[in-house]
């Protein structure tokens, strides 16, 4: 399963630290974000919840640029 999310971000080095972070949360198959556009593809593992996941992976976006946020 696939979903986007809006976030909000500073700038395109934090869109990209916030990419890492997403893509190595438990749960997750693949993420990207778009700086320009301001949104997050999130691809799921099969047989996870995304709405578990999608808090993981704020938590992780969180520690590495404290300021992101990402509208769930």
């Amino acid at each position: 399963m696939k979903k986007t999310y809006k976030i909000d971000v500073d700038c395109a080095n934090c869109a990209n630290k916030m990419e890492d972070a997403a893509k190595n949360t438990a749960g997750v198959k693949d993420a990207t974000v778009n700086f320009m556009t301001l949104k997050m593809s999130v691809e799921f593992e099969e047989g996870h919840d995304a709405k578990a996941v999608m808090q993981e992976v704020l938590k992780n976006c969180k520690k590495v640029e404290d300021d992101c946020e990402i509208f769930l």
